[in-house]
Order: structure tokens, then sequence, then C-alpha cells
């Protein structure tokens, strides 16, 4: 009997061997194939989403294309199949490539010129003052699974600029974790690749003031006619241009002319969009057209990993023990590390003080506020059953009934947010595998970029097991 999954395997061997891991583990790890007609050459894959299925297209068909023509043959056919109501099997809808890989691709490859501008010509167009700090680049980005999605999407912006698959990026997530960082280093690395490409970074209180200058200096066609031209704009803290309708008018004119000619927006905030207060529902609605993602609280991991780039870049010699007792008790954000690691380095140069648990527990003491007792599965489980008025018992069972799947699924995105669980380790609590977990957290993240009651629901889980 042919076994398609062994050939599939193969396949996702060709295709983990071309791949980044966290690209791979996102994208790949979880699609299963699931029949294989050998009268017709035609494989049969099960993705989470039809969300899966433009991504695959959009970034990843020429890779799959030639893993799949490598294990199954030249002329392999394609059909991916997938639910449109999560977990109900009887939603399943099949997607052949017939209509949507070849189309997808035609259009990406197709060139978008840019309307001319009666007033400007092209080869006139100055280069311009990124604004960006050399500093915060992608090598020097240290990544973890708080943050990986976040930054291959930004890596694939760079590697693919001619793709829109992720047009506006719009990252989100609380101070101090890494959003400015990632904004510029996608600029640094798209200017470094592509060095006529107009880019810049402008936080929106300096566009905000730049606004407002012009509109006194009756210039507002020439500030709009700026930002028209630009090839990639990133626009840093967007939560700041609430309640400033003006603004906000403006900008949206520029939105929709970067975006009608194919020119890369990434916007960053402090929160999703759908909870933007003060800000038109014209807007919002547009933030949420590409793709939107949150930048974590960093994990042990990531804290870790960036401590000892910080010990390394300063000449610090300081041991694993103090090492690990900082990245334990400084949790909250990548800047607090920083200011952490400032303090240690005055002591220890200036006064010329050994680097001692002693000396990290007072500067952190100082400094910041430490962290919590550590969640544990079992309590975010019997939290957000509570909230639910569901059995506990039932979260680590098998039933597929709507409200229980979707408490299901909030746990494990809890889990793997607030007590900083593996995707393995989650998997293992309720008998799921990896893949379930990565697929119910991107479910999750979904969701509450565009159901705001939903978003409030996990808000308030997450306040509770946090007092």
């Amino acid at each position: 009997m042919y076994n398609v999954a062994q050939q599939w395997n193969r396949c996702l061997d060709v295709i983990k061997a071309n791949l980044p891991t966290e690209q791979y583990d996102v994208w790949f790890a979880p699609i299963v194939a699931v029949d294989f007609d050998q009268e017709n050459n035609r494989v049969t894959l099960r993705v989470p989403s039809k969300f899966f299925v433009e991504q695959i297209e959009g970034r990843y068909i020429t890779i799959l294309s030639a893993a799949l023509k490598k294990v199954f043959g030249d002329n392999v056919k394609l059909t991916y199949k997938y639910n449109v109501v999560a977990n109900d099997d009887t939603s399943a809808v099949e997607q052949n490539e017939d209509n949507s890989s070849i189309k997808l691709r035609q259009e990406l490859k197709m060139i978008k010129p840019r309307v001319a501008n009666p007033f400007e010509r092209e080869d006139q167009l100055e280069d311009i003052d990124p604004q960006l700090n050399p500093r915060y680049t992608f090598e020097n980005y240290c990544c973890s699974m708080s943050n990986k999605l976040a930054v291959s999407i930004g890596q694939a912006i760079v590697e693919h600029p001619e793709v829109k698959t992720y047009n506006p990026l719009f990252v989100f997530g609380s101070t101090g974790v890494g959003k400015t960082h990632l904004l510029q280093a996608i600029g640094i690395k798209l200017k470094e690749t592509n060095p006529r490409m107009r880019v810049l970074y402008v936080s929106s209180r300096v566009f905000e003031s730049q606004f407002t200058t012009a509109i006194q200096q009756k210039k507002i066609n020439d500030f709009i006619n700026f930002y028209q031209s630009i090839d990639v704009l990133l626009l840093d803290d967007i939560q700041f241009l609430a309640g400033k309708p003006k603004t906000q008018n403006t900008f949206f004119h520029i939105f929709n002319h970067l975006h009608q000619h194919q020119r890369q927006l990434v916007m960053s905030s402090d929160c999703r969009p759908s909870d933007l207060d003060g800000m038109e529902p014209r807007l919002i609605s547009r933030f949420k057209w590409g793709m939107t993602v949150e930048l974590a609280k960093p994990d042990y991991d990531l804290r870790r990993r960036f401590l000892e780039m910080k010990a390394a870049q300063d000449g610090l010699d300081i041991s694993a023990e103090v090492l690990d007792y900082i990245a334990t008790h400084v949790t909250d954000s990548v800047r607090e590390l920083e200011g952490v690691m400032v303090s240690i380095l005055a002591h220890a140069t200036m006064l010329g003080q050994d680097i001692t648990i002693d000396l990290a527990r007072d500067i952190i003491g100082n400094t910041v506020k430490t962290t919590p007792k550590q969640l544990t599965f079992e309590y975010i489980a019997e939290t957000v059953a509570d909230y639910y008025n569901l059995p506990t018992d039932v979260l680590y069972g098998k039933s597929r009934k709507r409200e229980i799947s979707d408490a299901r699924q909030l746990v494990m995105y809890l889990a793997k947010k607030e007590a900083q669980m593996s995707s393995t380790s989650i998997g293992a609590k309720l008998d799921r595998t990896h893949a379930t977990v990565l697929h119910a957290c991107i479910q999750i993240e979904q969701r509450m970029s565009i159901e705001k009651d939903f978003s409030r629901e996990v808000q308030a889980i997450t306040a509770s097991l946090t007092q």
C-alpha cells in the first residue's frame, strides 16, 4: 500500500534543509499529507486554515513545488484541504493548485508600475536619510520562541521585498520588547540589499510634528508628496496618533497611496489594532489588511542570550550563575535587562567590584520589579475553565465541541505566552503534538486581532493569572 505520509516526510526533509528552523516550524510542521491519488498524480495536504494556504502560496510555493517534484515526480499536482470553521471537520473544503498557486505565482511576478507624477520625474528623486540606527540589526537581535514569528516575517519581507503578503505588517507589544529594533533591522537590511530603495524610519511623534509644521508653513502638499514617494515606511509607536483626527486623515491617504502602489508599510504599537482607542475605524481596518503579530515579553531563553551578548560586547566576565540569576529575576523587557547590565558595568569598571549574585541582587532590587512566582499549566487550565464555566477535566479530553476546543486553544496560548512553556511541553500535558500547539497559538492571535470582545476576555483571564 502506498504510504503518502512517508513520502511527505521526505518532502519535509527537503524543505527543512532549505528553510530557517523557525519558518519551517511555523508553516510546514503543522501540515499533514492525507491522500495521494496515483491515477491523477495528485497530493492532498491537510493545512490548519486558508491563511496557511495564502502564506505558502505567497512565500514558499517554489520550495514546496521543488520538494513535491523531487519525491512525487515532475507532473505532480497539489490540493489543499482545510476547515472553514476551526475544529469542525464538516466544514472542510479543498482548494486545488489549478486555481490557486499558478494564478498567485503569476501575480507575484507582475511588476506593478508606480503612477506617474506629472510634477516630478522618477530619476529626479534623491536618496533620503532613512533615520536608521546601525546598532539595530538582525545580527544582534536575540531570537527565541517569544519573538520568532515576528522575526521570521521581518526576514521574509527583507528576503523577498517584491512579495507583499505582509503588507502592512503591524507589530505590537509592551514597552521594551524589541519593536523599534525589529523595525530598524528590516530597514537596515533592505537598504543593504537595495541601496536605491527609499526607506524611512519615523516615530509617530515626529510624523505628527512634521505634519503640524507643514500646516503652519502651508506646505501640506509637499508633506504628502514626500511620504507618498517612500518605498518602505517604518512608522513606530502609532498609538500616539490616537485622538488626532487631522493627522490620521492625512496618514489615511498616505497609507492608501503606498499600499495601492505596492510600497511596504511596517507599523508598531503598544497594543493590537482592535484595542487602539481614539483611532479612526477606517484606519484600524487597514491595519488589519496584512499581518498582525505580537512581540511577547522575552522568555528565559531570549533573556539569557541577550545577557550573554551584552556581556561579550561590554567585555565583562560574568559567571553563568550570575547570568542565570539575572535572567530569572528580570522578566518584563529587554530594556530592563539592558539597564541592569549598564549598572553592572559601572560597578565593575568604576568601582572595581566583583560581579557576584549579591551585586546583581542589589542592582535588581534598586532598578526593576522582580518577577512573581512562575505560573503552572494546571493553574492556567483551571483559570480558563472557571472563566468559561467548564469542568477542568474536559480540557484534557478529546471533545471537539466548539466552546471546549476554543478554551483548550486558549490554555495552550496562555501556557506559551505567560508560563513560557515550550510547544512540546504543552502538547505533552494535553496529549497533542507541538504542531497542534503552534496552530492553536496562531488561531488565538488571529481572533484577538479582529474580535474585540474576545481580546477583552483574554486580557481579563491574563490579569487574573498575574494578580
